[in-house]
């Protein structure tokens, strides 16, 4: 029995995860995500499958970022009729952004037709729209962690937590080679947590493993100290409002919005900062922290005992929390210094667009980037503090500060990646790095080789054989 995987997605790059599984006559496909860039390349990339969905038996989700998940809608819309298995807290927090997606697609593309009009060019329609985004998720099937499932035939499935994100999960698959019960085992660890941040429990370790695919985000880079990073957003505040501007910070909706605020929530108890408007700008953001306390049961035991003791740990009754697109508006006119916290996290569409096109020439105003900016999204060319930018097809002068945070990634760094590995008790036959760009991806296979590992950098759309 040949037992094949093919990388159609997230290889050699970050964003638009998805592979594709084959054994004993099925295919199943492990996320389905959205890649993310310029507007060109997302339609190029995500209009189209390299397979036929229709003839997919199953999808698996190892998390709900919009680059694992993001596009199910047009799996759906192109033939996927089976189910897609997902954790509990995934599966509500998959009803937020896949319905968030669809419509952020929507009024992107009217606005951006409006300027293709004026400019004479043609208009386009979404990627996919909400009835799509409805249609994918009545396919969705929630399962526990630690309980065995089956996804297709002779192909079963455990989800263990990854610790990246609530509800994230490390796609444990055995495929049954034959009739003696002989199996294949694949751990896909795509994205891997780090240790001891807010809310989440640490990643679990798997011993009994054949081929592991592992993430790559940070795979040459190291994080600076939480504690560290914390001081430096106390800096940034302090000495943006000095000058009388305003912090806007490009914040992922999902697990990013929250630990900003929790960090921020800590910085006002402790008086290292001085109170100040504080605004969540993201009516997504605002639902998923919603969902955060309804699955407080996989939070870690700090997070636990500071909700039972009646701890305000997401700060809802002193952090104004906008959901009304009108109060957002308002925003644009308001002069005060303040803090706006606004998704989507790479700056590629959402209410943050609008927040940059009205501050970023201001130089009293700080962009904060607390995340990692995928190559050929506007908030890469914001780090790399471009002269000018475009936004929603127009160019803007870059004149406000420019500052970044990466230690509060809720990806593992380089030596949290390798420790993984090192703590796994089985042998492992072959290591597949993926979901990085190319250096990172590059510097992370270096350094498991030279611990004796085989490491190994697949290319998209390459099929490999597993056995």
């Amino acid at each position: 029995m040949s037992v094949q995987l093919t990388f159609c997605g997230g290889v050699r790059t970050v964003t638009g995860s998805m592979h594709l599984l084959e054994a004993n006559g099925e295919r199943v496909i492990i996320d389905c995500g959205l890649f993310q860039g310029h507007r060109e390349d997302f339609y190029r990339v995500n209009a189209q499958f390299p397979f036929n969905p229709g003839k997919l038996e199953a999808a698996v989700l190892s998390h709900s970022h919009i680059d694992h998940c993001g596009n199910l809608p047009n799996l759906t819309r192109s033939g996927f009729g089976g189910k897609i298995f997902v954790t509990r807290p995934t599966r509500d927090i998959c009803q937020l952004m896949l319905l968030d997606s669809a419509r952020i697609q929507e009024e992107d593309i009217k606005f951006v037709n409006k300027i293709n009009v004026r400019k004479g060019l043609s208009s386009r329609p979404p990627l996919y729209n909400i009835e799509d985004a409805q249609k994918s998720l009545k396919k969705i099937r929630a399962v526990d962690y630690h309980k065995k499932f089956k996804l297709a035939s002779g192909i079963n499935c455990t989800f263990y937590d990854a610790g990246h994100i609530l509800g994230s999960a490390i796609v444990y698959l055995e495929v049954i080679k034959n009739e003696s019960g002989q199996s294949i085992k694949i751990a896909y660890a795509v994205d891997l947590g780090r240790q001891h941040m807010p809310f989440l429990q640490d990643p679990e370790t798997l011993n009994d493993v054949d081929y592991l695919l592992l993430e790559s985000t940070y795979g040459g880079r190291t994080h600076g100290p939480l504690e560290a990073a914390k001081l430096k957003l106390a800096e940034v505040v302090n000495r943006t409002m000095a000058r009388g501007g305003k912090v806007i910070i490009p914040s992922f909706a999902l697990e990013r919005t929250q630990e900003v605020v929790y960090y921020l929530g800590e910085l006002l108890k402790e008086k290292k900062i001085k109170p100040l408007p504080i605004f969540v700008d993201s009516p997504l953001a605002c639902k998923i922290t919603d969902v955060f306390l309804k699955h407080s049961e996989s939070f870690d035991r700090e997070a636990k005992s500071l909700l039972k003791s009646g701890t305000d740990i997401l700060r809802q009754n002193t952090i104004h929390y906008i959901r009304d697109s009108e109060e957002s508006k308002k925003l644009n006119f308001d002069k005060r210094p303040m803090l706006i916290i606004s998704s989507s996290g790479m700056c590629e569409s959402g209410r943050i667009l609008h927040h940059l096109r009205n501050n970023i020439g201001n130089p009293r105003n700080t962009i904060l980037v607390v995340g990692y900016m995928a190559k050929n999204t506007l908030g890469r060319r914001i780090v790399e503090k471009q002269r000018r930018v475009r936004i929603f097809g127009e160019s803007f002068e870059l004149k406000a500060e420019v500052e970044v945070i990466n230690a509060f990634s809720a990806h593992a760094d380089k030596n949290e990646l390798a420790d993984y590995v090192l703590s796994s008790k089985g042998k492992l036959k072959k290591i597949f790095i993926v979901h990085g760009d190319m250096d990172q991806s590059e510097a992370l296979a270096f350094n498991l080789r030279s611990k004796g590992f085989r490491a190994y950098i697949p290319r998209k759309f390459e099929t490999v054989t597993l056995g």
